[in-house]
């Protein structure tokens, strides 16, 4: 993980996610351009992961954009053992989500809007840090 401490708030929030939505392992904060802000991981490299999200950000805007569509929310990936979840957190930021097999995707999508929100508000420094 990098050198510089992430904001208590955002650590919080991040663990938070783990501990209620069942099935998520690993959750990292990023920026749109793949720089780690934050992480709750213990078994992936946030820095990877953090470049490997932005690509994906990027690969989904353009396919969003091809198909028609409208702002990116989110990006999902199911592969054997492991679900992704690349979520838009306002125009800067990028909160990926890993889960195993039992993930709640459906508490995982409630939970997610919430979160999202709170995420937005720390970095626009609308929450004491």
């Amino acid at each position: 993980m990098s050198g510089v401490p992430a904001p208590a708030p955002v650590v919080e929030v991040l663990a938070g996610v783990r501990q209620s939505v069942m099935g998520v392992i690993e959750t990292v904060l990023s920026t749109v351009d793949g720089l780690l802000v934050a992480a709750d991981a213990d078994a992936v490299h946030p820095e990877s992961v953090s470049a490997l999200s932005a690509s994906a950000h990027s690969l989904g805007l353009r396919l969003a954009g091809e198909a028609g569509g409208g702002a990116l929310r989110q990006l999902v990936t199911y592969s054997a053992g492991r679900h992704i979840v690349v979520a838009a957190v306002g125009a800067r930021a990028l909160l990926t989500v890993i889960g195993d097999e039992g993930l709640d995707v459906t508490g995982l999508d409630r939970e997610l809007r919430g979160t999202v929100e709170k995420l937005e508000a720390i970095l626009q420094g609308d929450s004491p840090v």
